[in-house]
């Protein structure tokens, strides 16, 4: 199985208020894209978006298209634009190649 995965990007981006009941960092994606990348729903992972990276959960979202991702209240990226992702290990600290998108 090859590690060159397709690249991610933005199609869609929530903002919440603070009178939201559900509100705070989350990635959605496709659980085909999540799971050649071997990430799991409901897992952190480190999205690196073009300015900076936070953590944020993720939720399986059949309805996106494949290597498309839907974030809600990630600072710093902007629809249209590509992401990686980074599972969260809490044993190691992850290293970006390009081969890891």
């Amino acid at each position: 199985m090859s590690r060159a995965f397709l690249p991610l990007q933005v199609v869609g981006y929530i903002g919440t208020k603070k009178s939201d009941a559900e509100r705070g960092p989350l990635l959605r994606i496709r659980p085909d894209d999540a799971q050649s990348r071997s990430i799991g729903d409901g897992e952190l992972v480190w999205v690196y978006g073009p300015r900076r990276h936070e953590l944020s959960p993720v939720v399986y979202d059949e309805s996106l298209p494949r290597g498309g991702v839907v974030v809600r209240d990630l600072a710093g990226i902007a629809v249209t634009e590509i992401v990686r992702l980074v599972k969260m290990d809490i044993d190691n600290r992850p290293v970006l190649t390009t081969n890891f998108a």
